[in-house]
This record gives structure tokens, sequence and C-alpha cells, in this order.
């Protein structure tokens, strides 16, 4: 598979988030030229610490949705052109969208909007990084594609799983109406370095707890279920979902189907630690899901990619990374 990426122009907005910055690095490893947009609502600049030292790369501090819509209604000069998309801008923990529910539905809705109309000018490849939220509480397992979803459209996760759904019908507007070659990626759960210790998501606040003396906090039974995928293969996926021919206009699960309890998490977590933490259970979280886990055979047979990173190695590595000084 042809992963040579020199001469490529390529936009990444949320550049400075968890994913973001990670696909940012791996774009400049292949050879890309970078612009990266952000505004830092929760990304960080200590993320692009490797990357701003790049002549390959530039960093624009601001808001997608005005910047986007700027840029389309603006002229294309070789200079700002891009030939590839990444849009990943958004809110992506429950802690995070919730406190941002308007800059959350905006950039998903008018960001991805605006973005589309800059591809269709610059005829460029689309990217959206859709989630697996779209399937709500779902009710078959493990999802496939076809999966329509058991989602509240009213409900406290609704500013994201809403507004990813409807990013996708978007990118299906214009895949129809302007030919742009538009690919949607639904995330599952990713973890690695990099996270924020108080996004609320689940790795890094148990790693966070343990490593404070604090209680693991098991939310509920502790028998909801994840697939959790490590950040190098959610960037592998992503890389060979943008220059993979036979993705072109397609919707794929990106995941790991490793399914594990939220309590066996919490239990590793311990081990890794030393053993020494306590693990409480608490009251749930409203709405909380009880099973997620991809069904990956469309990304086997069109990325021929499968995770490689073990659930405990990619756990040993975030733990690395959480207790540099």
């Amino acid at each position: 598979m042809n992963l040579d990426f020199t001469g490529k122009t390529v936009l990444v907005t949320g550049a400075a988030g968890f994913i973001g910055s990670h696909l940012v690095d791996r774009l400049l490893a292949e050879g890309a030229e970078v612009t990266g947009l952000d505004n830092l609502i929760t990304g960080s600049m200590e993320n692009l610490v490797e990357a701003i030292k790049s002549p390959r790369f530039d960093y624009i501090e601001t808001e997608v949705v005005e910047w986007a819509l700027r840029q389309a209604q603006g002229k294309p000069t070789p200079e700002t052109s891009f030939n590839m998309i990444y849009h990943l801008a958004s809110p992506a923990s429950p802690v995070a969208y919730q406190h941002n529910p308007v800059a959350t539905y905006l950039v998903n809705s008018l960001g991805t909007h605006h973005l589309l109309e800059l591809a269709v000018q610059h005829k460029s490849q689309f990217l959206f990084t859709s989630t697996s939220e779209i399937y709500g509480n779902p009710l078959e397992h493990p999802q496939k594609e076809t999966y329509f979803g058991n989602v509240n459209p009213i409900g406290p996760r609704a500013c994201y799983d809403e507004s990813k759904r409807f990013g996708e019908m978007v990118c299906s507007i214009f895949k129809s109406r302007y030919q742009v070659d538009c690919r949607i990626g639904r995330i599952f759960n990713t973890y690695g370095p990099r996270m924020q210790a108080d996004d609320g998501r689940v790795i890094p606040t148990f790693i966070n707890q343990a490593l404070t003396k604090r209680p693991i906090t098991i939310e509920g039974s502790g028998q909801q279920s994840r697939s959790f995928c490590f950040i190098e293969d959610m960037i592998e996926y992503l890389i060979r979902l943008m220059t993979t021919p036979a993705a072109a206009n397609e919707v794929i699960n990106l995941g790991n189907p490793e399914e594990i309890t939220i309590r066996a998490v919490a239990e590793l977590i311990k081990e890794l630690t030393g053993g020494e933490a306590e693990l409480k259970q608490v009251e749930g979280r409203e709405e909380d899901i009880e099973r997620r886990q991809p069904d990956i055979g469309k990304a086997i047979a069109l990325l021929r990619y499968h995770p490689r990173i073990s659930f405990r190695e990619g756990l040993d590595r975030t733990l690395a990374y959480f207790q540099q000084p």
C-alpha cells in the first residue's frame, strides 16, 4: 500500500487534540505539508511540541467554523490549496462536549459543511471523523456500519452524537451532489499518550486516580463493556482510510473489537500501578452505554488492517506517559 505523502498538502482540524496531534506527527513523518487548525478548547500546544519544529507544519489558532467559511468564500491559490482534509475538530469526551454543547454541534454541522465547500473548491479528498456514539446505546452487538442505532436525540450526549450523525449526512450530500471524495471513519473508544487526565474518560480517569492514591471509581455495576483501540492503531486506520482507493465514499468502523468490562479495566490498572488502589463503586451516569464493540470486518476487507497493540501493552505505554515528571 502506498502511504507516501511527500508533496501532499494536508489540512488537519483539531490538530492540537489527542488524536489530531498524533495524526499530524504521522503525516509529517510521511513527508506531508501539514496545516493544523485548533481553537484549544480541549487541545493543547504541548501536544504539538515536536510538530512545530518542522518547516512543513503551519499551525493556526482559530475557530474552525469561521476559518472554513472565510476560506470557502475566497478563491484557492497554490499556497492555500489542500490535497486532503482531515476533519477531527470537536470536543470528544462527555465532560468536554457537555461543557461546550454549542461549540460541539456547530463544528460538526456548520464546520463540516464549510470544510466540504472548501473541498469542492480544492478538489480535496475529505475524511470526516465520526464516532461510535452515533449508534447510541446499541441493541446490536457488535455494531456494523449498517446499524442505524438507538439514540436519544435530546439526551445528555445529543450535542455530540446527533451532530456527528448530521455531519455524516452533510458528507453524503456533498458526495452525491458535488462528487466530493468523502470518507467517514466511525471512531470507537481510543486511548494512549496525550489524553488529558481530567477529561472524564475511563482510562485516564482510572490511571490518574491510581497514581494519586485515590480510589478507582467504577460507575454503575462495572459490567458495562467497551472496546479500546490504542492511538497508534487508530492513526494507522486514519492514514489507510484516506489513502486506500477502495475506501472512497465509504463509511467504516475504526476500532479494536476486543471487548472488556469497565471493572476489568479498573482491575488491570490497579495491577499495573502496584496493586494498592481501592476499587470503589459509585452511582452510574445518566444514559450510560451498556456495550460498545465494533464490527471491523469492513476495515479488514478494505483497509487491510487489524489493530496490533494489545490492551495490556497499550495501557503500559499510556501509564508511562502519565508517570512522566
